[in-house]
C-alpha cells in the first residue's frame, strides 16, 4: 500500500484540489486493463519535485504528477490519478529513481531473439534516419534526423498514439527551450554554427601498452567530434560563457591541431608524451578518416560531416589524432585553459563537448583488437570518395573476434541480471538526460552510451544523474556546478566515468540537490562514504564545493554503512552491528567479490581478448581451445560479476546467512567453476600456452608488468608461458576464499544450528572442489610433460584434449604373456583408453568396452591380468604382485570412471568422495568394429556382457545397414529392426520381428524396397511357416496378395492367393511358388472353378459353375479352357453330354448330345452336380496347417499333442512376460485391463486331481475368453491368425456363394483343432460330446416356460453341461468370424429371402386386429389392453405394432448374436414372453396347444421384421450343437423355421387368394379370416394321441415316403377306432387315407400357390401333397400326434 504526505502543488500526492497533504494518505494504484479492476502492488517508490513514480511487482511504472518527466501520452496536468507509462509496457524494470524534473528507469535488455533491426525510416515521420549526398568535394553521411517527440515510435505505438501530433511535440520543446533561453531562439545557419554529435566506439584495444593504467578498459569509447546541424547555446554571450567553462577541460596537443579531442567515455586523463605526427598528406589523412568511419561503422555511419563549415586543411589538422590514441590519454590532472586558435574550432568542440543529438543513436561497437588503428588509404580528393565506395570499403572482409558475455539463462533467473539498459525521460536542460543535448524527452529513451556497461544502480539529483556499474564504477552526467559529478567542473550532456577514487570499488550511490554521495570499499573491508558536490558554508556567505570526491572521515566511525540515501539537502546511513563478525566477513566476501569480478573483467578485456586477435595461433584446434577457454571465462565472468551484484543487494536487505546466493545456487557455482577448469586444463593439454608464446611474444613482452599485476606474481625470472599458465588458473583459487569466509561465517552460530551446518557443509564442498580442480591440474601438467616425450608420430593420433595419463609401462612393469623374444610391448593407460604400442604401431582399446579380471593361480600365472575387448582377449603379466594390484586397480578405478563420466567430482552436498566400485561386468557403452568381417567398421551402441553385445542395442554399419533390437552373446537374438539400403531404388529394405542367433526367425514383418510387405513366420532369414505377402498397391501394375504357407522362401501347401488385377482368388495348394493340387477359383464375375492344379494351370477333370447355375464337368486344359470330355448341365435341367474345346465366355465348340428330360422319374434321375462341389477342393482339415503347428511349437512341441504339459505352460507364461516387457512402452497395445489380465493369466490352472466338474469347465471357458481377448497370448495369436486368413479367404472376391459350406466347414475344422489344444493344455477336460457329472443334482421338477406347470426331465443334459467344442470356443471365435460368414449365408439365401420379406412388407401393413385375425389366432390370446409407459390403453382396430411388442423386441435381438446357443437363447426368451403376455390377459394357468401357439408365433415373427431370417435360421442349423436337436431350444427353432418357410411360400397377390368351393383352408381351420367371405365352420377336432407317442423321421434317398421307424408305439382307443377308409377332415381337397398324414402331412395345394404332385405311400396308396418345406411337415405332423412338448402342449 502507498501513502503520501507533503507538499502537493502539482498533484504529486495524487491528490486533487489540495496543495498541501498534512499527514499520510493512501494512494489508489489499479490497473483499468483487467475487469474487475485489480489493485497494484508497488515494489519501490521516488519523487522529484512534481512528480512520483511507482515501480509495480509486476515491473511496471506509474506515474502522476506535472510535467513531461511522467512519461505519459497526455497534456492535461496535473496527473491525480496514477497512470501506466504504456511506452516501458511489457519490459522489465528493475529500479526508478526521480530527479526534480527528469526521470530514469533501469531496465533489463531484451532477449536476442526479440531484438528488432533498426528500421530505415522513422516510425513516426516516416522520414528516412540516414542520408547520404555525393557532392563535388566532400561526401555528407548525416543521422541527424530529430524526430519531433524526441524518440521513435514503434508500429503498434505509432498507430495508438496518433492524437500526439508532431506539431504538439515542437510546440512543447520550443516551449522549454524558450523558457531556458530567455525567449531568444536563433539556428544554426543564422549564427552561423555547426555542432558536432559524437560516436562512440567501444571495444578498442590499446597500442600504447605504456601508458594502460591497471584499472583502464579496453572498452572504452573514444568521442570523435562531427559536425551537426543541432541548434545549442544561439546566445553569443551563453555560447562564449560556456566556451571560457569548457576551455579548462580542453586537453593539450600538437600546436597545429589546435587541441585534442576530448574522451567521450572518460579514461583517466593525462597527457600522452608520444603523439603521432600530422599525415603528410591531408588528402589522404581526410580519406582515411571517412574510410576507416565507414569501415567501422558499415553502411550506416551515426555521424555528419559538413563540409561547408570547414576547410579541409582544418578538418584534416582537427582529425590529425587518431581517435584510439586520444583514447589512450590518462591521468588525473587537467591542463589550463589556452587560447583557441580557430573560432570555428572552438565551436567544432564547443558542439562535440554537448555529445550526441537525441537521433543519434546508433551505438558503433569495434571487436577487433587493430581495428581501430586500421587505415585506407585512396588516391584522389575526397569527391572521389562516392557512397558506393563507402559501402564497399565497409564491407571488406575482416578478422572479428567477438568476446561477449556468456549470458545464462539459469544464471539470469536465479541472480540480478547484468544485460541493462538505462532510459530516461523529461526535461533535460542541464543535460541531465544523457542524450547528448537539452532537448527535454516526453517520452523514455534509451541511453544508448551506456548499453553493455553493466549498470545496477541509479541515481537521480537535482539536476544531473548517476549510474552504477558491476565494475564498481560511477558514470555521471547533468549539472556540474558544484562539482556533484565527480569528474569536473564543466556539465556534460552524455555519461562520463566519476574519478571517486582511484584503487577502491564503489558499491552503492546516492544523490541529493547538487551533491552525490559514493558508498565504496576499503583496504578493511569497512565501507567508506566519500562526498561530491555543494557544501553549506560554516562563515561565509558563499557556498563552496568540492571539485573532486572526498571520504568522510567522520562516517568511518560509525561502522559498517549498509546503505545511504540523499534528500534535498539532507542524506542518510544506514548502519549494521558486528556482532561476532558476522557483518564483517559478509562485507569482506561482497568487497572481494567485487574486486575479483573487476579483476576478471581487466583480464578479459586487457589480455584474453587481445590474445584473441593475434595472428596465426596455430592449428585450428588450438585456436577452438582458445575460444572455448574465453568462452567459459567470460560465463564465468558474468556470474560472478552477477554475485557482486547479489551481494550488494544483500548487504541493503536483512542480511540471512541462508539467503546467500552462494549456499542457494551452489551447484551454479560448482559448475561454472569445472567448466572452466574442464576447458583452461584441455589448453593445457594439448600445449596452448607454449603454442601461445610465439605469436605473443611482443605482446607479453610489453604487458608482462600488467600480467605479473593480474596474477599476482612477484618474481622477477619467471618465465612468460608461466605467466600466462598462472594468470588463467587464478580464479580456481577463488573457490579456497569461498571456503574461508563460509567458514568464518559459520563460528558466528550455534554448533548446533541449521546454519551453521549449511555453511560448513557448504564451505567443505567448496574447498573440496578446489582440492579437486588443484589435481585436474596437476593430470593435465603431467599428461603435458608425457607428451613432451612420447614419440612424435603417434602423439598426433592419441593426443585429445580431454585424455589424461593415469599410468604406463615404460619401466617394463607390465608385458604380454607370450610375446615375442625381440617384440616390444609398451601399455599406456589413460582415463579414457588402454593404448598398446609395439615400435611405430599402436592400438586403442576403450576403456568403457574392456574388462579385466585377475587370473587365478590355478591358471598358473600369478601375475597375470586377463584383459577382454568385443574382439581381442590377452593376458598382461606383471613383474610383482604389488605392481599387479597396482595395475588391476588403477585399469578398474579408470574403467569405473569411464563409464561414469568424465568427472569424478562428488554430486553437491555429498561432502566425500563416492566410494568407488567395481565395473559393472554389464554396461551400456559404445563401439567400433575393426576385426570381425561380418562387423569390420560397425557401430554398436548398447548393452555389453563381458565383451559381448548382451541386452538393447543398435548397430549400424558402413553401407547404411542397421540393426535395432535385442543382442545375445553378441549376436541379433530377440526382437528387432533391420533396415538395409536397396540403391538400384534409393529405398530401404525394413524388418520389424524376431530373431534368432543373427538370424530372422520367428514373427516378423518385411517390407521390401519394391513395395512387397511380407507378415509372418521366418526361418534362418527366410520366409517359411505361415505368412501374408502384399505385393504392390492397388494402383500398381499387378497388386495381389497371398496368405498361406512357406517352405524355404517358397509358397508350398496350402494358401490363398487373390489377384486383384484380374479379380480372381485361388485357394488351393501349392509347391514351389507354384500352384500344385486339389483348388478352387472364384472370380469376380461369379465364375466358380474346381479341380487339379498342376504348374500354375487346372488341368484335367474338373467343375465350372456360373453364375446363373449352369454347370460344366469335365476336362480341363491351359488356363480355364475347356478341352475333353465333360457334361454341360442348363439351369433349367437339360444338359449336354460330348466333347467340348474352347474357352468360357468366348465362344464353344460342342460335339455331343443334347437332352431334355420333362420329369425325373426317380431323385436318382436328376442331376446331382451341385451335391458333388467341394469333392475336389483341399479338405478343411488340410486347410491352414501351419497356422497350427506354429502354435504346437510355440507350446514346446513337435508334433500336435506331443509334449510336456508343464514345458507348454513354462512357454505360456515366458511369451506373456517376454511381450508384456517389450510393449511396456505402448500404451495403445497394452491398456490397463490387457494389464490386469496378463497378470491373471501369468498363474497357471491346476486342475489335476478330482473328478472334473461343472465349475471346473467354467473355469476352462473364462480363461480361454482372457486368453483369446489378449494379443500377447499364443491362443489369441492363434486365433488372431486363423480369423485374418479366414477374413482374406472369403471376403472381397471371395464373398461367392458357392463357398458356403467350405466356409462353414473350414469353421468346425478350425473347432476341432483348437478343442485338440485345450485338451492338450487341460488334460481333465472330457472328450467332445462327454457329459459332465453334476456336483448338485437339479431338481426333479422343473417349471415349464408357458404354464408353471411341473414336467419330468428325461432329456439329455442341460445345455452348457455337455462338453462340446462349440459350446467352448464358438463364443470367442464366431464373433471375429461372423461378418463373412454372414455375408456368405445372405448370398446364398438372397431369392428366398426376398420373397420372404416382400410377404413381410405386405402383411405388416395390416392392423394389429387384422393381422391377427387373419394367422387365426384365438381371439382368447389378443390383447385386449395395453401398457405405455405406464398408461393403460386400449387396443383399438387402427392400433399397430402394439401387440405382443415384448416378444417382439425379444425376437428382433437375434440379429445381435453371434453364436447358434445364444440366438437359441433369444429363440426360448421370445416364447417365454409370448406366454407371459398371454397369461397376463387370461389370467390364469392354460395349457398351450401348437395350433394355438403357432398363429400367435407368426405373429411375432412377422412383426419383428427381420431382414435376413433365412440366414439366421439356416447358420443356426449349421452350427448348433448337435444335442440341442431334439430338446426344447430344438422344437422352438423348428417352429421358427416352419415360420420362415410358410412366409416364403405364401403366394403374394395384391388380392386375396381363391377360395375352395368344396371346403374350407387352413386359415379357415384355425380361425377367421379377413378377407372377404367370412370364415366357414370348424372341422371336427383332430385325434387324439398318447402321451408317449414317439414319432422319429428320416429322409429317404431313393424318393421312397418317409415312415414311421423304430419307437414304442402304444394305440389308444381313439386311435383304434381310426379306420383305413377314412378321409382327412382336416385338409378339404385331400383324398389320402388318415393314416398317411402320420408318416406325411401336407396342405390344401391351391391355397399355398404350388402344384400337388403325386406320391406314393408306404401302403402303395397315392396322394397328392404340396411341394413344401419339410420342415413345415414336420411342424404340422408333430401338432396332429401331439407329441410336442410331451404333456406341455396338446391338440
Amino acid at each position: 500500500m502507498v501513502y503520501m504526505w507533503g507538499q502537493n502543488s502539482a498533484g504529486q500526492c495524487a491528490i486533487a484540489n489540495q496543495h498541501h497533504v498534512p499527514e499520510p494518505t493512501p494512494v489508489s494504484i489499479s490497473d483499468s486493463e483487467t475487469s474487475p479492476l485489480l489493485s497494484v502492488r508497488i515494489l519501490q517508490l521516488a519523487c522529484g519535485e512534481e512528480h512520483t513514480l511507482a515501480l509495480s511487482i509486476s515491473r511496471e511504472i506509474w506515474a502522476w504528477g506535472t510535467g513531461c518527466q511522467l512519461g505519459l501520452i497526455t497534456t492535461t496536468f496535473p496527473v491525480t490519478k496514477p497512470q501506466k507509462v504504456e511506452h516501458l509496457a511489457g519490459r522489465v524494470v528493475l529500479q526508478v529513481a526521480c530527479g526534480d524534473s527528469h526521470s530514469l528507469a533501469l531496465v533489463q535488455c531484451l532477449p536476442s531473439q526479440d531484438v528488432k533491426p533498426v528500421p530505415e525510416r522513422c516510425n513516426h515521420c516516416s522520414q528516412l534516419l540516414i542520408t547520404m549526398t555525393d557532392k563535388e568535394d566532400h561526401v555528407i553521411i548525416s543521422d541527424s534526423h530529430c524526430c519531433p517527440l524526441g524518440v521513435a515510435l514503434s508500429e503498434t505505438q505509432a498507430e495508438s498514439h496518433d492524437a500526439i501530433t508532431p506539431s504538439t511535440g515542437e510546440s512543447l520543446e520550443s516551449k522549454n527551450l524558450s523558457k531556458s533561453q530567455g525567449g531568444e531562439k536563433k539556428t544554426l545557419r543564422e549564427n552561423g554554427l555547426s555542432v558536432a554529435s559524437e560516436v562512440n566506439i567501444e571495444n578498442m584495444q590499446p597500442v600504447n601498452a605504456e601508458a594502460t593504467h591497471p584499472e583502464q578498459e579496453i572498452t572504452e569509447a573514444t568521442g570523435i567530434p562531427i559536425l551537426g546541424n543541432v541548434p545549442l547555446f544561439p546566445d553569443n554571450h551563453v555560447e562564449k560563457a560556456c566556451l571560457q567553462k569548457l576551455s579548462d577541460d580542453s586537453l593539450q596537443g600538437h600546436p597545429e591541431t589546435g587541441g585534442e579531442v576530448e574522451v567521450a567515455q572518460s579514461l583517466t586523463e593525462e597527457p600522452n608524451p608520444s603523439l603521432p605526427s600530422p599525415p603528410t598528406t591531408s588528402t589522404s589523412a581526410l580519406n582515411s578518416l571517412v574510410v576507416s568511419c565507414a569501415s567501422a561503422v558499415g553502411v550506416r555511419v551515426a555521424a555528419t560531416y559538413e563540409a561547408g563549415a570547414l576547410s579541409l586543411k582544418k578538418v584534416m589538422n582537427f582529425y590529425s589524432i587518431a581517435p584510439c590514441e586520444s583514447g589512450l590519454q590518462s591521468g588525473n590532472a587537467s591542463l589550463g585553459p589556452e587560447g583557441l586558435k580557430d573560432s570555428r574550432e572552438e565551436q567544432v568542440k564547443l558542439e562535440s563537448m554537448q555529445g550526441k543529438k537525441s537521433s543519434s543513436l546508433v551505438d558503433i561497437r569495434e571487436e577487433e583488437s587493430e581495428g581501430v588503428s586500421r587505415r585506407l588509404s585512396l588516391p584522389g580528393l575526397l569527391s572521389q570518395v562516392s557512397p558506393r565506395l563507402l559501402r564497399k570499403a565497409a564491407r571488406a572482409k575482416t578478422r572479428t573476434v567477438v568476446l561477449t558475455p556468456t549470458y545464462s539463462g539459469e544464471a539470469d533467473a536465479l541472480l540480478p541480471s547484468l544485460r541493462t539498459e538505462v532510459w530516461t525521460w523529461g526535461k533535460g536542460k542541464e543535460g541531465q538526460l544523457g542524450h547528448g543535448d537539452v532537448l527535454p524527452r516526453l517520452q523514455p529513451l534509451c541511453v544508448k552510451c551506456l548499453d553493455g556497461k553493466e549498470v545496477i544502480q541509479l541515481a537521480a539529483g537535482g539536476h544531473h544523474s548517476l549510474a552504477l556499474t558491476a565494475k564498481s564504477q560511477v558514470y555521471s552526467w547533468g549539472s556540474n556546478t558544484f562539482g556533484q559529478l565527480g569528474h569536473s567542473d564543466s556539465p556534460t550532456t552524455i555519461p562520463r566515468l566519476a574519478k571517486v577514487c582511484d584503487e577502491n570499488g564503489i558499491w552503492s550511490i546516492a544523490a541529493g540537490q547538487d551533491y552525490s554521495l559514493f558508498l565504496a570499499d576499503t583496504d578493511d573491508f569497512q565501507p567508506g562514504l566519500y562526498y561530491s558536490g555543494r557544501q553549506e558554508p560554516a562563515e561565509s556567505d558563499h557556498d563552496i564545493c568540492t571539485k573532486t570526491a572526498s571520504l568522510l572521515g567522520s562516517c568511518s566511525k560509525l561502522g559498517y554503512i549498509s546503505s545511504v540515501t540523499a534528500g534535498k539537502n539532507s542524506c542518510l546511513a544506514l548502519v549494521d552491528k558486528n556482532i561476532m563478525g558476522y557483518i564483517a566477513s559478509l562485507h569482506e566476501l561482497a568487497t572481494t567479490e567485487r574486486r575479483f569480478y573487476s579483476k576478471l573483467s581487466d583480464i578479459k578485456s586487457q589480455i584474453l581478448r587481445p590474445l584473441l586477435g593475434l595472428e596465426n595461433l596455430g592449428t585450428t584446434t588450438t585456436v577452438q581451445l582458445l575460444q572455448d577457454v574465453a568462452s567459459r571465462f567470460s560465463k564465468l565472468c558474468y556470474l560472478i560479476g552477477q554475485h557482486g551484484a547479489s551481494l550488494s543487494s544483500f548487504l541493503h536487505g536483512i542480511k540471512e546467512a541462508k539467503s546467500l546466493a552462494i549456499l542457494k545456487h551452489a551447484s551454479l557455482f560448482l559448475d561454472s567453476y569445472t567448466e572452466y577448469c574442464t576447458s583452461i586444463t584441455n589448453f593445457v593439454v594439448m600445449g596452448g600456452f607454449q603454442l601461445l608464446a610465439k605469436p605473443a611474444t611482443d605482446f607479453l613482452n610489453k604487458n608482462q608488468e600488467l600480467l605479473q599485476d593480474l596474477s599476482e606474481v612477484n618474481e622477477e625470472n619467471i618465465q612468460l608461458v608461466e605467466l600466462l599458465n598462472t594468470l588463467f588458473f587464478l580464479p580456481i583459487r577463488r573457490l579456497h576464499n569461498y571456503a574461508r569466509v563460509l567458514l568464518k561465517l559459520a563460528t558466528c552460530f550455534e554448533v548446533t544450528s541449521p546454519e551453521y551446518h549449511k555453511l560448513q557443509d557448504s564451505s567443505s564442498c567448496y574447498e573440496t572442489l578446489a582440492l579437486h580442480l588443484g589435481r585436474k591440474r596437476k593430470e593435465a601438467e603431467y599428461t603435458l610433460g608425457f607428451w613432451k616425450t612420447f614419440p612424435g608420430k603417434m602423439t598426433d593420433s592419441l593426443r585429445k584434449p580431454e585424455r589424461r595419463l593415469i599410468c604406463e609401462s615404460s619401466n617394463r612393469a607390465l608385458s604380454l604373456q607370450h610375446a615375442g623374444r625381440f617384440s616390444v610391448n609398451w601399455f599406456i593407460l589413460f582415463n579414457d583408453s588402454l593404448v598398446h604400442a609395439q615400435f611405430s604401431t599402436h592400438h586403442i582399446f576403450p576403456l568403457s568396452t574392456l574388462w579385466v579380471e585377475p587370473i587365478s593361480e590355478e591358471v598358473g600365472s600369478v601375475n597375470g591380468l586377463k584383459i577382454t575387448t568385443p574382439e581381442e582377449q590377452f593376458i598382461l603379466v606383471s613383474s610383482t604382485p604389488q605392481e599387479k594390484t597396482k595395475w588391476l586397480r588403477a585399469i578398474s578405478q579408470a574403467v569405473d570412471q569411464a563409464l561414469r563420466g568424465m568427472s569424478d567430482f562428488p554430486p553437491y552436498g555429498s561432502g566425500s568422495s563416492v566410494p568407488r566400485q567395481e565395473p559393472p561386468i554389464s554396461r551400456s557403452a559404445r563401439y567400433t568394429f575393426y576385426k570381425d568381417p561380418r562387423l569390420k567398421d560397425a557401430i554398436y551402441d548398447g548393452r555389453w556382457l563381458s565383451g559381448k553385445p548382451h541386452g538393447r542395442g543398435t548397430l549400424k554399419w558402413t553401407d547404411g545397414k542397421m540393426y535395432s533390437g535385442m543382442f545375445r552373446n553378441g549376436l541379433e537374438d530377440g526382437y528387432g529392426e533391420y533396415k538395409v539400403p536397396n540403391k538400384a531404388l534409393n529405398k530401404d529394405d525394413h524388418y520389424v520381428g524376431y530373431w534368432k542367433e543373427g538370424k530372422m526367425c520367428g514373427q516378423g514383418v518385411y517390407s521390401y524396397a519394391n513395395g512387397e510387405v511380407y507378415e509372418g513366420c521366418f526361418q534362418d532369414n527366410m520366409r517359411h511357416g505361415h505368412g501374408l505377402l502384399r505385393s504392390g498397391k492397388l494402383t500398381s501394375s499387378s497388386p495381389s496378395m497371398f496368405i498361406g504357407q512357406w517352405v524355404m522362401d517358397k509358397k508350398s501347401g496350402y494358401g490363398v492367393f487373390d489377384d486383384i488385377t484380374r479379380g480372381e482368388k485361388y485357394m488351393g495348394m501349392w509347391q514351389d511358388d507354384m500352384c500344385q493340387g486339389n483348388g478352387v477359383v472364384v472370380t469376380q464375375f461369379g465364375l466358380y472353378y474346381e479341380g487339379t492344379f498342376s504348374l500354375n494351370k487346372m488341368m484335367g477333370t474338373g467343375i465350372l459353375l456360373s453364375e446363373d447355375d449352369t454347370v460344366y464337368e469335365g476336362e480341363f486344359s491351359d488356363d480355364w479352357t475347356l478341352n475333353g470330355k465333360g457334361t454341360l448341365t442348363m439351369p433349367n435341367g437339360d444338359y449336354i453330354e460330348g466333347l467340348f474345346n474352347g474357352e468360357w465366355g468366348s465362344g464353344i465348340k460342342i460335339t455331343g448330345t443334347y437332352f431334355k428330360p420333362s420329369l425325373y422319374e426317380s431323385e436318382k434321375d436328376r442331376p446331382k452336380i451341385l451335391r458333388k462341389l467341394g469333392n475336389l477342393a483341399v479338405p478343411a482339415d488340410e486347410k491352414w496347417k501351419a497356422v497350427f503347428e506354429e502354435c504346437w511349437h510355440q507350446l514346446g512341441c513337435e508334433n500336435p499333442g506331443q509334449g510336456e504339459l508343464w514345458k507348454a505352460w513354462d512357454n505360456i507364461a515366458v511369451a506373456l512376460t517376454t511381450n508384456r516387457r517389450q510393449h511396456r512402452d505402448s500404451p495403445e497395445i497394452l491398456s490397463r485391463s490387457h494389464t490386469q489380465t496378463l497378470e491373471s493369466l501369468e498363474f497357471i490352472p491346476q486342475h489335476v486331481g478330482g473328478a472334473f466338474t461343472v465349475e471346473k469347465y467354467d473355469e476352462i471357458k473364462k480363461y480361454l475368453i482372457k486368453a483369446c481377448d489378449t494379443p500377447l497370448h499364443p491362443l489369441c495369436r492363434l486365433i488372431e491368425t486363423l480369423v485374418a486368413v479366414y477374413r482374406m479367404t472369403y471376403v472381397g472376391v471371395g464373398a461367392n456363394r458357392r463357398l458356403l459350406q467350405e466356409a462353414v466347414k473350414e469353421i468346425q475344422s478350425y473347432l476341432k483343432r483348437i478343442f485338440q489344444l485345450v485338451r492338450f493344455l487341460f488334460p481333465d477336460l472330457p472328450e467332445e460330446g462327454s457329459t459332465i457329472p453334476l456336483s448338485v443334482p437339479l431338481p426333479q421338477e422343473r417349471k415349464s416356460f408357458c404354464t408353471g406347470k411341473s414336467d419330468s426331465r428325461s432329456e439329455s443334459p442341460e445345455p452348457g453341461y455337455v462338453v462340446t467344442s462349440s459350446g467352448l470356443l464358438l463364443p470367442v471365435l464366431l464373433p471375429r468370424l461372423y461378418p463373412p460368414l454372414f455375408m456368405l449365408y445372405a448370398l446364398e439365401n438372397d431369392r428366398e429371402e426376398d420373397i420372404y420379406w416382400e410377404c413381410v412388407l405386405r402383411l405388416n401393413k395390416q392392423p394389429d386386429t387384422a393381422l391377427l385375425s387373419f394367422l387365426g389366432v384365438q381371439r382368447k390370446f389378443w390383447p385386449v389392453t395395453l401398457s405405455v409407459f405406464g398408461d393403460t390403453k386400449k387396443v383399438l382396430p387402427t392400433t399397430k405394432d402394439s401387440c405382443f411388442a415384448s416378444a417382439v423386441e425379444c425376437l428382433q435381438q437375434i440379429s445381435t448374436t453371434f453364436t447358434p446357443s445364444d440366438k437359441l437363447k433369444v429363440i426360448h426368451q421370445t416364447f417365454e414372453e409370448i406366454s407371459q403376455s398371454v397369461l397376463a390377459t387370461l389370467q390364469e394357468d392354460f395349457l398351450w396347444s401348437m395350433d394355438d401357439l403357432f398363429p400367435v408365433f407368426l405373429y411375432v415373427v412377422l412383426r419383428a421384421r427381420i431382414r435376413n431370417l433365412g440366414s439366421e435360421v439356416h447358420l443356426i442349423e449349421d452350427l448348433m450343437d448337435p444335442y440341442l436337436q431334439h430338446g426344447e431350444q430344438g422344437i422352438m427353432f423348428t417352429t421358427l423355421k416352419a415360420c420362415y418357410f410358410q412366409f416364403q411360400g405364401e403366394k403374394l397377390n395384391k388380392t386375396p387368394p381363391p377360395r375352395n368351393p368344396n371346403g374350407v383352408g387352413i386359415r379357415d381351420c384355425i380361425g377367421s379370416s379377413p378377407f372377404p367371405g367370412g370364415a366357414k365352420k370348424n372341422p371336427p377336432p383332430p385325434p387324439k394321441a398318447t402321451e408317449d407317442l414317439v414319432l422319429l423321421h428320416a429322409s429317404s434317398t431313393d424318393g421312397a415316403a418317409p415312415e414311421l421307424l423304430k419307437g414304442p408305439r402304444r394305440r389308444s382307443r381313439e386311435e383304434a377306432s381310426w379306420g383305413s377308409t377314412e378321409r382327412c377332415h382336416w385338409f378339404p381337397g385331400c383324398t389320402c387315407p388318415i393314416q398317411d398324414h402320420l408318416l406325411r402331412a401336407h396342405v390344401w395345394p391351391q391355397r399355398w400357390g404350388r402344384e400337388p404332385q403325386t406320391r406314393r405311400g408306404a401302403s402303395g396308396a397315392s396322394w397328392e401333397v404340396c411341394e413344401y418345406s419339410e420342415l413345415l411337415v414336420i411342424s404340422v405332423l408333430l401338432a396332429l400326434t401331439g407329441s410336442l412338448l410331451k404333456n406341455q402342449i396338446v391338440p
